[in-house]
């Protein structure tokens, strides 16, 4: 059965803190999301505006009501020094069928260090230990190899290929690569 929390929880696991949006993250979501490279392999518009980073953050509450995602800001550092580092999330929610699909996207300075990695395992482990999801899918452009390989770092199996999988913006049709790990196959983060 599956569990819905109230409200995001914070998360925290050595030097990386997933947390709820805030008003605050508003410039940072929107300075990270002139990369090219996060618009290239995710679902953010290539022509991202301010208007677009205000209601992402505004729409956490009822996305998180209406149980179709489920967002952490990521946080590296401690305290005052924490930088934001970018987003993850579970979404494509299906209560029914205990399933979820992880998300992220890393802000430029924060990738290659290993935060994805750690913030991929976080989610995975509340998702699967605390809300009850028996499978966790991450999808990822067959052509970025980095996310790829966060997340066979972070514990999921690669299952296969799913061929013109995502329309972007400019049209072309693209494969993606499948990757899950279920409540059976799941490591839990050692505490």
């Amino acid at each position: 059965m599956i569990w819905w929390p109230a409200e995001i929880p914070t998360l925290q696991y050595g030097l990386v803190t997933l947390r709820q949006s805030a008003e605050k993250d508003i410039d940072s979501i929107f300075n990270a999301c002139q990369d090219p490279l996060i618009p290239a392999f995710t679902t953010v518009p290539a022509t991202y505006t301010l208007d677009h980073a205000i209601d992402f953050v505004r729409s956490d509450p009822f996305s998180l009501a209406e149980r179709r995602e489920l967002r952490f800001v990521i946080e590296y550092g401690n305290g005052a020094d924490a930088k934001f580092a970018g987003v993850i999330s579970l979404h494509t929610i299906n209560i029914k069928n205990h399933t979820a699909e992880i998300g992220y996207w890393l802000e430029k300075s924060m990738r290659g260090q290993g935060i994805g990695t750690i913030a991929a395992k976080m989610i995975t482990d509340y998702g699967l230990r605390t809300i009850g999801f028996r499978r966790i899918d991450g999808l990822a452009d067959v052509e970025n190899a980095a996310s790829q390989k966060l997340l066979t770092t972070a514990g999921f199996q690669k299952e296969g290929i799913l061929r013109n999988k995502v329309t972007r913006d400019d049209g072309r049709q693209i494969d993606m690569a499948l990757f899950a790990t279920t409540d059976t196959t799941w490591t839990p983060l050692e505490q």
